[in-house]
């Protein structure tokens, strides 16, 4: 009978397929980006604003992903960026595998940004390594100040968190500071990006960082 080790961690085939991405990425000299958030909380607000004020400065791509139709493609295409769309029919997060595929069909030697919009959901994306460099996490106020604590597996894994959607706190009653109580308890380590995409309050914040990310690129 043949043994096995105690503790060998047997990848997953989605595993070592984003491992292959994340060196393909990395030839490329591409920061990528797992956006995940609810259906719903800005996601591609946030995406197409930014893609307009930011133009020039920094060549972004994305890959969007939707159950169905290629409604949020259509609107981040009109900004002049290169979009891949992929399509589940029912499966609720994008897998390593899809995004190899995606990335293959854009030019991404001229990219410093690869944004790839997850399915809108807290919970499945959010245990899935797609060969991102990391997890941007999004909360809007509509959703409640709360959803750290109730869904922490995305905010303990994300490496920036925006809540979105900051013009509504007030009618909401959403509690800025307890969500952020909530955000740094999961991971004290996130930088946090409150803003709104229509107001532009929090926005400069938000186009800094993105610069710098993109910064060894430019």
């Amino acid at each position: 009978m043949k043994e096995v080790e105690i503790g060998t961690k047997i990848l997953t085939e989605n595993e070592r397929q984003a491992l292959r991405n994340r060196e393909y990425f990395d030839s490329l000299g591409v920061t990528v980006i797992n956006l995940i958030g609810s259906p719903g909380s800005g996601k591609t607000t946030i995406l197409e604003r930014t893609f307009r004020d930011l133009a020039g400065r920094v060549r972004f791509a994305v890959i969007e992903g939707d159950l169905e139709t290629d409604h949020d493609a259509v609107i981040l295409r009109k900004t002049g960026v290169p979009v891949e769309m992929i399509n589940t029919h029912g499966a609720c997060h994008l897998n390593a595998a899809q995004i190899r595929d995606a990335a293959e069909k854009l030019d991404l030697r001229h990219t410093d940004i690869l944004i790839i919009e997850n399915i809108g959901n807290l919970v499945c994306p959010s245990s899935f390594e797609l060969g991102e460099d990391f997890k941007l996490g999004v909360l809007s106020t509509p959703e409640g100040d709360e959803k750290p604590f109730k869904y922490p597996e995305l905010f303990v894994r994300a490496r920036a968190v925006a809540i979105s959607k900051l013009e509504l706190a007030t009618l909401v009653r959403f509690d800025t500071e307890k969500a952020r109580e909530g955000l740094l308890q999961c991971n004290p380590d996130a930088s946090l990006f409150p803003m709104s995409a229509f107001t532009g309050e929090g926005w400069d914040a938000w186009c800094d960082w993105i610069v710098g990310l993109a910064g060894n690129h430019l």
